[in-house]
């Protein structure tokens, strides 16, 4: 199914990104197609399974209410008086911990791109100093500790993990005092999720600070207890920051006059961004209808919207709206593949099609509807290549069909796979495999490309050797893994699909379900550790696609978060808070 730190999973009744309680996943592993049933024949949508309504949701956003010319132009006249002076406060800061809090709320207000150039002059300014004897915040309380830690990396600086150190014991462990500090317990449990493999103090921390929290909650005054759910649930370095600056606003620790500032510039910008999202949607909608595809094609996914939602949130600085609008396009495609390959197409039909794709020609005996779909993809390749050729100097058309053949080689494996009523992956196999069949490395290989930074022979060499650098196959390993831990069948689709899940049930008599879901989540978190040393190797020479890359990982459980009644919750508040509501400034 394409495009469907350290972290562990206890069962919880807290539901949270990155664990949700096993029993929910015993139900629905047991209902995932099987394998060995499955078919070539041809699947007709079932649209009536469908229960993520893709229709009703962009009625209900009134995408043609847009505010009046004179209005966003006195909002923009506000947004750059608010940033000026957002901008010489925090210069302005004397209090290197002050300094760092502000940074921090600049993130999770989803603001701080206006902020670039100021935060990357003022955090080097700390880099090192934690292990110090001239460590600037005075002792070496957690809280300050750990923010300064996660701030920090976050940033691409590697710091090492014995700051925390002085927070064990003889034996070993985290102190017991550590428990009564909630507010420290929370920023040791953030800067856990920045770990990479090997690094057991941040597992402990990880642990630690996860039990104690969650045995807090019943004790704690109401505000205090919504800010650590929030934290458990939404760590940051695992969120998407516009959907939670909602939350964070409300939870906020801290009197600091600047903060009343940061709230007004953050009403004025989310309401500017809400407006530059809406407008591109409108572009997006006549593009789709104008293709003509949905008529044509009419088992593939009508969703132009949740196509948007990957690139509105993995690019969310307004700057990139032509490359939001791109993008779109792209994943589009990989949707309407997907559905060709598990839904409507033969075996035979798939082996053609897949030749014509490595081809890169139409040939004979060719269905009009996959003669359709290579024409349109044919088109948006050759209008992204004229496009990165004209802005960057490179022409990316072999990279990008060579990637458009790998991905459509993964998915006829797996349909050849399905085809078969006795063979059925190992599942290390149908996991490499299923890594290209995401889609992520097209659509990565694509954004690395349209943002145009870094372009070499030896970085594009990189790139798009399929599946790419772990920068770009460590968020697709995630989207494999958690689409398979699901069990919807994804839009209501009856087609061809297979599981990691049930790959290796059948690989390993005797395992339980619940094992084969903790192997799955111990491997979801080797594969954000290793997300995470990619960032840090690549942050300083790739900026934008590590953000990008970064992004899609956190992306992955809002569009694949089904719930029991097949509905996409997180995914439709996502819509509803972003596209629809509006603040009142």
């Amino acid at each position: 199914m394409a495009f469907s730190g350290s972290i562990s999973f206890p069962s919880t009744t807290i539901c949270t990104q990155n664990a949700i309680p096993k029993d929910k996943f015993t139900t629905q592993v047991a209902v995932r197609t099987n394998l060995s049933t499955t078919t070539t024949t041809s699947h007709p949508r079932m649209s009536v399974a469908c229960k993520y309504n893709e229709a009703a949701t962009i009625q209900s956003l009134n995408l043609f209410s847009e505010p009046s010319p004179d209005s966003m132009d006195e909002l923009q006249i506000k947004h750059v008086e608010k940033c000026m002076e957002a901008r010489s406060t925090l210069n302005k800061l004397q209090d290197p911990l002050e300094r760092m809090i502000m940074i921090d709320a600049l993130q999770r207000l989803g603001i701080h791109y206006h902020f670039e150039q100021d935060i990357k002059t003022l955090l080097p300014n700390n880099h090192g100093s934690l292990s110090s004897p001239t460590y600037p915040f005075g002792d070496h309380n957690l809280h300050n500790t750990a923010l300064h830690f996660r701030l920090l990396r976050q940033a691409g600086y590697w710091v090492p993990t014995d700051v925390f150190s002085s927070f064990k014991d003889k034996k070993g462990n985290f102190k017991v005092e550590l428990r009564e500090d909630i507010r420290g317990m929370m920023s040791l449990y953030e800067a856990s999720h920045l770990g990479l493999k090997g690094e057991e103090i941040l597992d402990e921390a990880h642990d630690y600070a996860r039990m104690y929290l969650l045995g807090s909650l019943v004790n704690l005054p109401s505000n205090l207890a919504r800010a650590v759910k929030d934290t458990l649930e939404n760590p940051y370095h695992m969120s998407l920051a516009r959907f939670q600056s909602k939350r964070y606003l409300c939870s906020f620790h801290g009197t600091y006059g600047w903060m009343g500032l940061l709230q007004q510039l953050w009403k004025i910008d989310f309401n500017l961004v809400q407006s530059i999202h809406r407008h591109e949607l409108l572009q997006i909608f006549k593009w789709w209808r104008k293709l003509g595809l949905s008529q044509e094609l009419n088992f593939a996914r009508n969703q132009p919207l949740k196509c948007y939602m990957w690139p509105m949130m993995v690019l969310p600085d307004p700057k990139f709206s032509e490359l939001r609008i791109k993008m779109t396009k792209i994943i589009s495609r990989v949707y309407l593949i997907d559905d060709i390959f598990d839904v409507q197409g033969t075996l035979d039909e798939l082996v053609l099609f897949t030749k014509a794709i490595n081809r890169w020609a139409a040939i004979e005996g060719l269905p009009n509807y996959m003669k359709m779909s290579f024409k349109v993809l044919n088109e948006i390749t050759n209008e992204i290549t004229d496009k990165v050729l004209r802005e960057h100097g490179w022409s990316p058309v072999n990279s990008l069909r060579n990637a458009w053949g790998s991905l459509c080689d993964a998915f006829l494996v797996e349909a050849k796979w399905f085809a078969s009523k006795q063979q059925v992956p190992k599942a290390k196999d149908y996991l490499e495999n299923g890594v290209v069949s995401s889609g992520v490395h097209v659509a990565l290989l694509h954004g690395f490309f349209l943002l145009g930074e870094g372009i070499t022979k030896e970085t594009v060499d990189c790139m798009a050797q399929c599946p790419g650098p772990a920068l770009i196959s460590r968020p697709a390993r995630i989207l494999r893994l958690w689409d398979d831990l699901g069990s919807a069948k994804d839009e209501g689709q009856d087609g061809q699909d297979g599981s990691y899940l049930e790959c290796y049930l059948k690989e390993h008599k005797g395992s339980s379900i619940e094992d084969a879901q903790a192997h799955v989540f111990h491997l979801i978190s080797d594969s954000w550790k290793q997300l995470n040393q990619e960032i840090l190797s690549w942050n300083s020479f790739l900026l934008s696609l590590t953000r990008v890359s970064l992004n899609t990982a956190r992306m992955v459980s809002v569009m694949y978060a089904y719930d029991d009644s097949q509905r996409l919750p997180a995914l439709e508040e996502y819509i509803k808070s972003l596209l629809h509501e509006s603040i009142p400034s």
